[in-house]
């Protein structure tokens, strides 16, 4: 066998992507240049690595092995040049990160300067629902997972950040003069929309309404905190997001808070990993670097939430 970490290298994206368009895109090279280096490692193979069905590729039971071996092939290839430049006293290696949707909000201000005084170090973050952060993180995939609620039955252990806010918001056309909170009776009377199952914010609103005793009506359930946010800016409802989710809408006037008891209600952000992780020299030096750092980023970036 002849094939190239060049080849491998595109397969696993493929393989990711499930998309020889993406994975062209990805990788910034041309769709026939992409089918071309996978063929080329195809022909090296009896068993095919992948399948076209309708439109659609899938990766055989065949191509996933090879997936997997072929990830570690250049992860192992990577540390290689990782190891090389530690020797010289640059810290380098990769940093893998997964994070729930809203904390896109929140986890590039926490990555910002750790980056710039690193350079050398490589950035991979996930941004994606709650339970496949969860999956992520249990699959030892990821060094660290960014979440507003601690999984249940897995041994982690975390770092506070700041914290979370959820308001009920609506559209700022709907008319609610009522300046005291109004009640959880006001549920009874709205329509809607949640998040899908999954999402942490979903989890929280329904803890809330479980505990309030509420059967909310919902109207919609989207798939992205910035779906959600766009349906109520345009008035299809009304929904429970985070006031970081929020900024420039409230800024802009395009949403407004509506008061309620017993609202926001609150979470904390939280950096979590595996107790029993083993860190690597970059995991180890991020970490030092938010123990050190968070509370200075919190005042830097995040103060304005205080007055929500």
């Amino acid at each position: 066998m002849n094939f190239t970490l060049h080849q491998l290298k595109i397969f696993t994206v493929v393989a990711e992507k499930e998309s020889i368009t993406k994975a062209s895109e990805e990788l910034n090279m041309t769709q026939p240049a992409v089918s071309i280096q996978l063929k080329n490692l195809q022909d090296q193979f009896d068993t095919p690595l992948t399948e076209v069905i309708g439109r659609k590729l899938y990766v055989t039971d065949f191509g996933k092995e090879l997936y997997t071996i072929a990830r570690k092939i250049l992860e192992d290839v990577s540390e290689i040049t990782y190891k090389t430049q530690s020797f010289r006293g640059v810290l380098s290696g990769r940093l893998k990160i997964s994070v729930v949707s809203t904390g896109k909000y929140v986890m590039p201000y926490y990555l910002k300067h750790f980056i710039q005084e690193n350079p050398d170090i490589d950035i991979r973050m996930d941004v994606t629902n709650r339970t496949k952060v969860i999956e992520s993180l249990e699959n030892n995939e990821v060094d660290f997972s960014l979440v507003s609620v601690l999984p249940e039955n897995l041994p982690v252990a975390y770092e506070s950040l700041m914290p979370n806010k959820l308001f009920l918001a609506g559209a700022p056309d709907k008319n609610f003069p009522l300046k005291a909170p109004y009640t959880k009776s006001l549920f009874g009377n709205i329509p809607l929309i949640f998040r899908e199952e999954g999402s942490g914010t979903r989890y929280k609103m329904q803890q809330y309404f479980s505990n309030a005793n509420i059967v909310p009506k919902v109207k919609l359930e989207l798939t992205s905190s910035e779906a959600v946010k766009q349906a109520v800016m345009a008035g299809l409802g009304y929904s429970v997001l985070s006031s970081l989710s929020m900024k420039s809408q409230l800024k802009e006037k395009e949403l407004q808070i509506i008061p309620v008891k017993g609202f926001p209600i609150q979470s904390t952000w939280m950096l979590i990993w595996l107790k029993q992780k083993k860190f690597s020299l970059v995991a180890q030096a991020y970490h030092d670097y938010i123990k050190k750092n968070k509370t200075a980023i919190y005042t830097e970036y995040f103060k304005w939430i205080e007055k929500y």
